[in-house]
């Protein structure tokens, strides 16, 4: 006799039951691919070249590295630029890396942030949509390098 002839539908029903929660179980067991972190050299803890003496008399431009900002996804610290009292560049030294979708994240919501520090000439940026945790940490560090330029 056939284990799945059609007078026995409860065992059909059962031996279905089975195999799909097996299924389940195999699937949610599954780790996602991540790729290998990049290799990024370290950052310079802090190049003030403005302070000191003569350093900011002559040229009038500071460079000033902020505070690593721990956020849920990993650090985020930026490095300044400021001349003649103006925030001029700022660089990310450090964001969450880890995976494809942090790097994706990254990838347009770090330079949004740049423009935005850059024409509010502070920390009184906006958060990025989809990219909070990453916003609130470059404000953190961007507020600290503030702080250590003196503006």
């Amino acid at each position: 006799m056939h284990p799945l002839k059609k007078n026995r539908p409860l065992r059909r029903i059962v031996l279905a039951s089975a195999v799909t929660a097996s299924g389940l179980v195999l699937l949610l067991a599954l780790k996602p691919h991540t790729t290998p972190a990049i290799a990024v050299a370290p950052a310079p803890a802090s190049s003030n070249s403005g302070t000191g003496s003569g350093g900011s008399s002559t040229t009038g431009t500071k460079t000033v590295t902020g505070d690593t900002a721990q956020t849920q996804w990993g650090p985020v610290q930026v490095k300044i630029t400021v001349k003649s009292g103006k925030l001029t560049d700022v660089t990310v030294l450090q964001s969450p890396s880890e995976n494809p979708r942090d790097q994706e994240i990254n990838s347009y919501a770090l330079p949004e942030l740049k423009s935005e520090a850059l024409a509010a000439q502070s920390a009184s940026i906006d958060t990025v949509s989809g990219a909070t945790y990453t916003s609130d940490g470059y404000r953190q560090s961007l507020q600290s390098a503030l702080d250590s330029a003196g503006l």
